[in-house]
């Protein structure tokens, strides 16, 4: 993904959506911020933000917060957005490799009994493909649900997801589990988008019932799959598999 990004340096984060910061002329203005989460140690005043242009002159902020630069020079994606758009990109150039020979990609399709949205569904047509890869075709079932989570937080030398208790996680857990049970293959991709993180697990100690909840899912037949990008202000791909 190319990025055409500009700096500025933090001031505050404020009502979850918006940020001020200090521009390059020296001039404060309001940037959206496309993050619902706590971003924690991705939004410490005086880090160096970088910020993407809309030229749609309806929106009130035309500025975007992409990236934050922290003082340690880690790189940190913090548009939410960015990791299904990257993760699009990985399972169609192949850089998933255990998410290949797919013949159809369907996005943000409802599925599960507590009102979810899968963020990709991969369909594959078992007559399309020879008995050749008959060992691949057994590790799959034609319908695969694919969750993304962003991974963020860096504490220490150890990343985590998640970076405070999270409901929605939980529920989406659940929900793959019974994925599973309907006889279908159900995979959780974490996207690492902070340079800084170079090991990754669960943060059992911000949410414990979310930890709990993924061994479960685990047990039950959930992939996890982990996945870490490259990031400049110039692009961000996701490039590098990571155990877990």
């Amino acid at each position: 993904m190319k990025l055409s990004l500009k700096p500025a340096v933090l001031i505050k984060r404020y009502k979850r959506f918006l940020a001020d910061v200090t521009l390059d002329n020296n001039e404060e203005t309001t940037l959206h911020v496309a993050n619902t989460g706590a971003m924690t140690g991705c939004a410490e005043p005086e880090d160096t933000v970088w910020y993407s242009t809309s030229s749609n002159p309806k929106r009130k902020y035309p500025f975007s917060w992409e990236l934050t630069q922290t003082k340690q020079n880690h790189l940190i994606c913090v548009n939410t957005l960015r990791a299904n758009q990257l993760t699009e990109e990985a399972l169609l150039n192949g850089t998933i490799t255990e998410l290949q020979g797919f013949d159809e990609l369907q996005r943000e399709v409802k599925y599960g009994e507590e009102n979810s949205r899968i963020d990709f569904l991969l369909r594959f047509n078992s007559d399309s493909h020879s008995d050749s890869d008959s060992d691949i075709n057994e590790q799959r079932q034609s319908l695969t649900y694919i969750e993304v989570k962003s991974v963020t937080l860096l504490e220490g030398n150890q990343g985590y997801f998640p970076d405070t208790v999270t409901v929605r996680g939980q529920k989406h857990l659940r929900e793959l589990m019974s994925i599973v049970k309907m006889g279908h293959r159900a995979v959780l991709l974490f996207t690492v988008l902070h340079t800084g993180i170079h090991n990754f697990n669960v943060a059992k100690h911000l949410d414990k019932k979310y930890a709990d909840l993924l061994q479960q899912a685990i047990d039950s037949g959930v992939e996890v799959l982990v996945y870490k990008a490259k990031i400049s202000p110039e692009s961000i791909v996701l490039s590098e598999r990571m155990s877990f």
